[in-house]
C-alpha cells in the first residue's frame, strides 16, 4: 500500500533550521515528481517546492526562495525539504505529494512551528 511519511517538525526559533524528510513506500518513487506543501491555519494548501523524477528543482514559491531547498534520493525513496533562516509565516503543517500522470498520493503533515 501507498505510504508517505513526513518526519523532522517541530519547534523553533525564528532565523533557525529544521529539515524535513518524507518516506515513500508502495510505488516506484524514482518516477513521481515530489512536492512539498503547506497550509497554515485559517489558509489554503500551497505548494512550497517541487522536484521531478531525475532530480532537477521544479519551482519554489517566492517566500521561500534562498531559504529552503528541496532534493530526494531516490535509492532511499525519500525526499527532504532542508528549511534556513526560519520565518514565523513558515508556521504550518507541511505535506509531502508524489505526483505521476492521474496518481497523487499525500502524506498525514508534519507540523513546523516557528516562534520565540
Amino acid at each position: 500500500q501507498v505510504q508517505l511519511v513526513e518526519s523532522g517538525g517541530g519547534l523553533v526559533q525564528p532565523g533557525g533550521s529544521l529539515r524535513l524528510s518524507c518516506a515513500a513506500s508502495g510505488f516506484t518513487f524514482s518516477t513521481y515528481y515530489m512536492s512539498w506543501h503547506r497550509q497554515a491555519p485559517g489558509k489554503e494548501r500551497e505548494l512550497v517546492a517541487g522536484i521531478s523524477a531525475a532530480g532537477v528543482i521544479g519551482q519554489y514559491v517566492g517566500s521561500v526562495k534562498g531559504r529552503f531547498t528541496i532534493s530526494r534520493d531516490n535509492t532511499k525513496k525519500t525526499v527532504y525539504l532542508q528549511m534556513n533562516n526560519l520565518k514565523a509565516e513558515d508556521t504550518a503543517v507541511y505535506y509531502c505529494k508524489a505526483h505521476w500522470y492521474a496518481a497523487n498520493y499525500w502524506g498525514q503533515g508534519t507540523q513546523v512551528t516557528v516562534s520565540s
